[in-house]
Order: C-alpha cells, then sequence, then structure tokens
C-alpha cells in the first residue's frame, strides 16, 4: 500500500523552466545549490532566546541584510534543503550516466572529430598506495577519516 496521499496525484503541478545563458553560467547558478549546505555558519550572526538572526542579499542587490527568524520557521526552513533517505544531490548524466548507450569509443572519436585531436587512451596504471603500518604492533592501519582545523569566523552582530 502506498505512503503517499492519493490526493497528491491529481495535483496540477507547476515546473518553472527558465533559460539562463551559457554552460558557465548554468554551473555558476547550481554550484551553491549542489556542493552546500542550506546555510553556511557565517551567515548566523547570532541566536538570541528563541530567534536566529541571520545575514542575507537581496537578489540584484548588494546590500547584506539581516533576517530575525523565530527558531522553528528557521528549522522548517533548513529542513526543506534536507533530502529524502535514498535520494541523491546530484546523478550523473548524458554519456556519465549508467543508463547510457553511448560507449566510450565512440565519444572519442566524436571528440576527435569535432576538435581534430588524437585521443590516447592512458596506458599508467594507477599506483597502488603502501598500506600504513603502526609503528608501535607492526599491524596494518586503515584510514577513516581526516579531522581538518577549526577556523573561527568573526561574528559581526552589527
Amino acid at each position: 500500500m502506498s505512503r503517499i496521499p492519493s490526493d497528491v496525484w491529481s495535483i496540477d503541478w507547476n515546473v518553472n523552466c527558465q533559460a539562463i545563458g551559457s554552460s558557465e553560467s548554468s554551473i555558476k547558478y547550481l554550484a551553491p545549490y549542489v556542493f552546500k549546505v542550506a546555510i553556511s555558519d557565517s551567515r548566523i550572526v547570532k541566536v538570541d532566546g528563541r530567534n536566529v538572526f541571520i545575514r542575507y542579499k537581496k537578489t540584484g542587490s548588494e546590500r547584506r541584510r539581516i533576517m530575525k527568524l523565530y527558531v522553528m520557521e528557521f528549522i522548517r526552513r533548513f529542513l526543506q534543503h534536507v533530502l529524502p533517505t535514498g535520494f541523491m544531490k546530484v546523478r550523473h548524466y548524458g554519456f556519465l550516466s549508467s543508463s547510457s548507450s553511448i560507449s566510450l569509443d565512440h565519444i572519442r572519436k566524436l571528440l576527435e572529430k569535432a576538435y581534430d585531436i588524437k585521443v590516447v587512451e592512458s596506458e599508467s596504471k594507477p599506483e597502488t598506495v603502501p598500506s600504513i603500518i603502526c609503528p608501535h604492533c607492526g599491524g596494518a592501519l586503515k584510514y577513516c577519516y581526516s579531522i581538518l582545523p577549526f577556523q573561527m569566523v568573526p561574528l559581526n552582530t552589527g
């Protein structure tokens, strides 16, 4: 039995698709949505009682503004950017898609024809990384994660 309410399927959805120019402008437009979280720590000015103050700029303006949001509204807006379990932020598309029927040989030939170059497949094999050995017991170590240094960001509350 579907957990999606049946009235969802009767809604007339409106998808807003607009041309945004060159591929470079597409990347500039999509990059903040793909590689960042909903709001960076540096944009949170302060948390005062039950309110969160965030820094923002209106589209087309360079003036920085501060918005006061009730904490539950801030959390609601933030959670709108959290993907449901199993969803991916970026999927491969075009010839990188898993469902693509175009072979790499065909793509190589198209590149050679379009740019009048010879595409040569690299014959070098990636170097194997030597295993890290514990200096105390001589056992193999397994890399789990890195802890990056913390960077303090000054808060400008005025």
